[in-house]
């Protein structure tokens, strides 16, 4: 569910702000994360389910996703399996949000493939340092991700030349030895 205040394409991705989903099925929470989020500079799109953001995730592009530990029908837990399932998403920062206090949640958070947690109710300055420190470690995947991409382009680039030369080396070799031939025999 969209916020009906963020339906406006100008609104709701305002110039350089990070794209963010924020799963909950409290509304109300929804609501208060959202204006938060926004004035923070932040992109964000809003829905209550996990069978919703999935359906957002293979739809839109996003950045990070917020996603509450706790849900009726696809708990966030469920949720985040297909996240990291899905080759798309799989590399996508999630930032898990709970309500439980006891040290289990955060193990299993954690151990399902969260990038970080935080215990509801949270200072909103708090999941901004947390959000940004996600954002900063999924760019610098991401360019080292490229770095990669490019020096493995390098290394078949290089392969093929080196086949090419090898190609014409045993070519002036044949040519070499018929020369050596022709004149030995003459």
């Amino acid at each position: 569910m969209d916020s009906p205040a963020l339906t406006s394409p100008d609104i709701l991705f305002p110039a350089g702000g990070a794209r963010l989903l924020v799963v909950d099925d409290s509304r109300t929470a929804l609501q208060v994360m959202g204006k938060r989020l926004t004035r923070m500079g932040y992109c964000t799109s809003l829905c209550d389910s996990g069978s919703e953001a999935l359906d957002l995730l293979q739809a839109r592009r996003f950045d990070l996703v917020l996603l509450d530990m706790t849900m009726p029908g696809l708990s966030g837990i469920a949720t985040l399996r297909e996240i990291r399932a899905t080759p798309v998403t799989a590399d996508l920062p999630v930032l898990m949000i709970t309500g439980r206090t006891d040290d289990a949640a955060a193990v299993e958070a954690l151990a399902t493939g969260a990038d970080d947690w935080v215990l509801k109710p949270f200072s909103f300055e708090v999941l901004g340092a947390r959000i940004e420190r996600l954002l900063d470690r999924a760019r610098a995947f991401a360019a080292l991700r490229r770095s990669n991409e490019a020096l493995d382009a390098r290394i078949a680039h290089r392969a093929i030349e080196l086949g090419e030369l090898r190609s014409e080396l045993a070519a002036v070799r044949s040519e070499l030895l018929r020369l050596t031939a022709t004149s030995a025999s003459a």
